[in-house]
This record gives structure tokens, sequence and C-alpha cells, in this order.
């Protein structure tokens, strides 16, 4: 799929920036082999967080096992779990003294529990070397695998957040791989298997939905309990990526804040530049 590019609007565009604490940051997770999804998902809050030392750290690789056309993250070659990674995860996070760290990894289909091991001794490890943190996990489907999502659940997170992503009438070219129901009967059974662990999860705007069809999966992730939502303008990666249908202005996403709201949800983050994991902790401090 290759496009022209439709010229970006003023509110999108920003200035990057660097400085000692980027370049810093940048470093102590090379030096630690770590992956974040900020680098592999091309974020544009990348250059921000950065400097204000905080990042998401991406688990089990940088190649996904799914290829969506929205996602820069790579599919391809993959290796075995590293037993090590929680470690350096957890060591990474102690050195840039974060209290809210969020673990999110590739979809590894290939894998038995599709991951959720190392999710959980993520968690395990961030606990052990953190006094007081807080862990949020954007976890894949685990192919709607009830006992994979029971192991990152007994674990612990403070919060579980899995992303819708777009409509349903979209998933075909959006996300061939992935089932809306199914990710909506996992958000259900968080609820259901550990009420105490608030979910959380997003769509970008701009990837072909209608308002009518934000609102009916609005009510959608209200029944099965969500409580904390996030939406942001989707930016496409590469020409090759999947077009941009639209762009949306703040004054509409405030409106889109104002309405969630108003359905139920406890935390509503809204924006062009909003991402699942972006400010998550001061989002989870608000609830």
């Amino acid at each position: 799929m290759t496009t022209t590019r439709t010229p970006k609007p003023p509110w999108l565009r920003v200035r990057f920036p660097t400085g000692p604490q980027y370049e810093r940051t940048r470093r102590l997770l090379h030096k630690g082999r770590l992956h974040t999804v900020c680098q592999e998902a091309c974020c544009p809050n990348m250059f921000e967080c950065f400097a204000k030392h905080t990042a998401t750290f991406l688990i089990l690789g940088d190649h996904c096992t799914r290829d969506c056309s929205f996602c820069a993250v790579k599919s391809g070659p993959l290796m075995p779990p590293d037993p090590d990674e929680p470690r350096r995860v957890a060591q990474a996070a102690a050195e840039m003294q974060l209290q809210y760290v969020v673990v999110t990894s590739v979809t590894r289909d290939d894998l038995p529990d599709g991951g959720a091991a190392q999710f959980a001794a993520t968690i395990k490890a961030l606990r052990a070397t953190i006094a007081d943190v807080r862990v949020e996990v954007l976890i894949p489907d685990f192919q709607g695998d009830r006992n994979a999502l029971t192991i990152v659940l007994d674990a612990k997170p403070d919060v579980l957040n899995h992303n819708v992503e777009t409509v349903p009438r979209c998933y075909p070219t959006v996300r061939p791989q992935a089932l809306y129901e199914r990710s909506l009967l996992l958000l259900q059974n968080v609820a259901e298997l550990s009420p105490d662990i608030p979910t959380k999860s997003g769509l970008m705007l701009g990837l072909g939905e209608t308002d009518a069809e934000i609102r009916h999966l609005l009510a959608d992730l209200r029944r099965v309990r969500v409580r904390i939502l996030t939406l942001g303008q989707y930016l496409q990666p590469t020409p090759s990526h999947h077009p941009v249908t639209r762009y949306v202005c703040p004054e509409a996403f405030e409106r889109w804040r104002l309405t969630a709201l108003g359905m139920g949800f406890d935390q509503v983050a809204c924006g062009p530049f909003v991402r699942s994991s972006y400010q998550a902790g001061d989002v989870f401090r608000g609830l």
C-alpha cells in the first residue's frame, strides 16, 4: 500500500526537543539492550518523553508475528524470550528513577502463552527492584487464551491495558490478524477475574472510522467495564502504511473527551498526540 501523504495541519507540527536528558535516556536503554515502543513504533512523543527521562518498555524482542497496516513495528525473525530481560527492564527503570512503569510487547503468537510469563516476570522484577512502584501493562490479545491472561493478572499489575485500536469495520484492513470481539472479551475477562485491576483501552482516529462507529465502540468498552480511555490521531509511519483518512482537530478531541466522560469512563485522555502510554502515570493518579 503506497500513497501520497496528506500535508499535516498546523496543530501536528511540533519541534522535537533534544538535549542531555534525551541523550542520557537513549544511551541507558542502549546499554541495557532494551527496546521501547517509543522507538520501534515511531511514536511522535518519543523526544518529549526521553527528554523527561521516561519511556515505555517493549519486551519479547522488536519483531512481531503480526503485520498490522498501521504499525511501524517490524514483522520478521523471532528470538526466544530472554530470561534476563525482566531484570534489565527493572534496572533501567530504577536508574531512570521511575515510579510508574509501562511495559508492553510485540505480539508473539509463536509462543504457547503469547509471552504472558515474560510479562509476569517483568512485573515481579520491577516490584523487587523499586519500592512502591506502579506497573501498567499493555498486552496483546494472547489469541483469546484465558490461562495466559490469568498469568499476567496473578502478577498484579496496577493497570491492564489492551487497545482495540480502531472500529470493527476497519479491522480487515487495519488489523487483519486480530478480532474485535476477542479484544472485547479479553477486557471483559479482566473485569471479571480481577475487578480490582482497572482496565484501559484506546483507539486511533483517522483510519476510516465514522463518528457513529466511534460512539458504538465507546459503548462496547463501557459494557465490558473499561475505566480508562485514550484517543489519539493516527499518523502514517511510512508511505507503505495505511493512509490517514482525516486529521481530527484538537477541539473535536475535546468533544470526544466530554462525550466519553459522560458515558461513564473514569479517566479519558484525548488529543492529537495522545498515545496509550503517554503520561500514563498522571492518568492513573486521576482515578
